[in-house]
């Protein structure tokens, strides 16, 4: 149980599934929180503790009757001292071509790309220095304008 107000209808379900013995989980939130009120007291009658997918793992494991097993895909990288690749230099006319294609009108960043024929690499740098610089309006599903100042 991830959320549930104090007389919800997954408070019944869970309190089904304790009665057949089946494993209740919950997820605490907020004690100031309405919509946690349920799950916290789940937790306060026994329910499993969830902070990380781990949690369920370990605790299904005896009922599977096996030992946990580590995750199955590797996050990190296994090589500890990769460098980061250097930002690339950008000369000022591509800065140039960039700033011109914006304007008060929002346009989309993949056209911003398209029609000046910078590295996309590049157009994002240069779009994230405008947007610190106050001079960028970022309008949702890649569109961009020019702030004029």
């Amino acid at each position: 149980m991830v959320e549930a107000a104090e007389r919800s209808g997954s408070l019944i379900t869970a309190r089904f599934a304790g009665e057949q013995g089946r494993e209740v989980f919950a997820v605490p939130g907020s004690p100031l929180d309405p919509r946690s009120a349920g799950t916290n007291n789940l937790l306060k009658q026994g329910a499993c503790l969830v902070t990380s997918a781990r949690d369920i793992i370990e605790a299904l494991a005896p009922i599977l009757g096996r030992p946990p097993q580590p995750p199955a895909i590797e996050l990190a990288s296994s090589d500890a001292h990769e460098t980061p690749e250097p930002l690339p230099d950008i000369r000022q006319s591509e800065r140039e071509l960039i700033v011109g294609a914006l304007g008060p009108s929002p346009v989309d960043i993949d056209e911003v790309i398209r029609s000046t024929g910078v590295a996309t690499r590049k157009v994002h740098i240069v779009l994230l220095e405008l947007d610190l610089a106050g001079r960028l309006q970022r309008h949702g599903q890649q569109l961009v304008s020019l702030i004029e100042a």
